[in-house]
């Protein structure tokens, strides 16, 4: 046990120590904030670390049983007018990826003067089984929607998978508040929503 520790804290000066080199010649208001924190940073970094960030499957981070899938992609000519208005007709909010069961959320952000386009979402599970859900589920929204994209082969296609792996960027770092899958969440809301209901009974 105690070697352990003596590594975790070995390895923590390093790590700080490295972060104050890497560090010199950053702005000054990034070396004063560092020196403000290199305290707690140390405290930190010595303490047992809290789970690493690990493989979605083929692309992407997951933390516990929530991954991340972040998309920078080009418009097709006229994509960007067309995934706008389609996007507007729900006031921006897609409710309907409700179907699929296991998104988190998603973030559609133009980029460029709308050449480009960030996608970002949150899911429970793997890589190749979020993709294959949104196939299976609501693959004619999702062809609506990705058709803006320059070249997008279709979601029934077999190139779509490879396509969608082509413009993703893995996150370096991320944090996940609530290791919960959505399935958990909306019954643990059901749970609580009764138990108010009763609570409110028994009050009367």
């Amino acid at each position: 046990m105690t070697t352990d520790t003596t590594t975790t804290a070995g390895s923590a000066e390093e790590k700080i120590k490295e972060l104050r080199e890497l560090f010199a010649d950053a702005p000054e208001v990034g070396r004063k904030a560092l020196e403000n924190v290199l305290g707690q940073l140390t405290s930190q970094a010595s303490q047992k670390p809290p789970p690493p960030v690990q493989s979605a499957g083929r692309v992407g981070s997951r933390l516990g049983k929530v991954s991340e899938l972040t998309i920078i992609v080009p418009f097709a000519p006229g994509g960007a007018q067309r995934l706008r208005a389609f996007l507007q007709l729900f006031g921006g909010n897609l409710a309907g990826a409700d179907d699929v069961g296991t998104v988190h959320d998603m973030r559609f952000v133009f980029l460029d003067n709308d050449t480009r386009m960030l996608f970002a979402t949150a899911y429970d599970g793997d890589w190749d089984a979020y993709i294959d859900d949104f196939a299976t589920k609501i693959p004619d929204f999702l062809d609506i929607i990705d058709s803006a994209w320059a070249d997008w082969p279709g979601i029934r296609s077999p190139q779509a998978k490879d396509y969608l792996a082509k413009y993703q960027v893995t996150a370096e770092g991320w944090y996940v508040a609530n290791d919960l899958t959505v399935a958990e969440t909306r019954r643990l809301r059901r749970i609580g929503e009764a138990a108010d209901q009763f609570l409110d009974a028994v009050g009367d």
